[in-house]
């Protein structure tokens, strides 16, 4: 027979479901905005929800009415200004994807891939063949894979070369990178906003530097000018790295085993630029 005990016991579990439930969405949240503007948004409105609370607690009036306005419309603001992560997030939920969690690829397959990307690279660097690969991670760069021409190829240094030769159909703009695949070829990827990049850098420099911006991917890019090899993250530019430094940096970032180990192993010849 069901007594008040089986009940308050049925409650508690649906409270610890609920709270694990919502956890779970939060994390996933977190995940689909690491890496993108989205972050120094979010921090925006924790700001401005402290200084809602904090002039209730003060009893500052006019500041308190200002703070209540802002947040009483900030959800069609939130809306507006989340629209890139909220698209990706219902993209990936209509394709059962919002609950799936990635495959980590196993150190030997990211081995490959470096091997493949730094020898391309140095082969590009030397013959000064201008070159753009993005290495997607964590954030989706599917709104940049369907810019251009699809490829899912498997990824070898010589298909890397070939695609980045002059005066062939694909050699304009960057090749989007996955694990050991080549998405597409032929992307187009967003030019920094950054006023303070140096004036001698190019599109591709710039395109490299503006997709590190809005994602967390890492992108090299190979100057058809110096033949000088880059690499951005995270809004940064590491510029002329030769063949070891450009394969210690895609290890440090993209190996599980390179990721225990601290960036002051690594001494960079190259400058680096915000």
């Amino acid at each position: 027979m069901f007594s008040f005990e089986d009940f308050s016991l049925l409650n508690y579990i649906g409270q610890i479901v609920d709270i694990l439930v919502v956890t779970y969405v939060v994390y996933k949240a977190i995940m689909i905005i690491r890496g993108t503007r989205a972050v120094q948004l979010l921090k925006g409105i924790t700001v401005i929800l402290a200084v809602w609370f904090l002039s209730k607690f003060l009893g500052l009036r006019t500041l308190e009415f200002l703070m209540t306005q802002t947040v009483t419309y900030g959800l069609l603001a939130i809306i507006i200004i989340f629209q890139p992560e909220l698209r990706r997030a219902l993209e990936q939920l209509g394709r059962g994807r919002l609950f799936a969690s990635r495959t980590i690829p196993q150190d030997d397959t990211v081995k490959k891939a470096i091997a493949a990307i730094v020898k391309a690279s140095t082969y590009m660097g030397k013959r000064r063949i201008g070159a753009l690969m993005s290495l997607e991670r964590e954030t989706g760069m599917n709104d940049y894979v369907e810019t251009g021409i699809a490829m899912n190829a498997n990824l070898t240094a010589e298909l890397l070369i070939n695609t980045f030769i002059p005066n062939t159909p694909l050699h304009d703009g960057a090749v989007i990178i996955k694990d050991e695949t080549i998405l597409a070829a032929a992307c187009y990827l967003p030019l920094s906003e950054n006023p303070f990049i140096s004036k001698e850098l190019g599109t591709r420099h710039r395109a490299a530097l503006g997709v590190s911006e809005v994602t967390d991917s890492i992108t090299i890019v190979v100057s058809e000018e110096t033949g000088n090899i880059s690499l951005t993250k995270n809004g940064e530019l590491h510029r002329d790295l030769d063949e070891e430094q450009l394969r210690g940096l895609l290890e440090q970032e993209l190996l599980v085993e390179g990721k225990q180990t601290t960036t002051s192993r690594w001494q960079w010849g190259g400058k680096k630029n915000g």
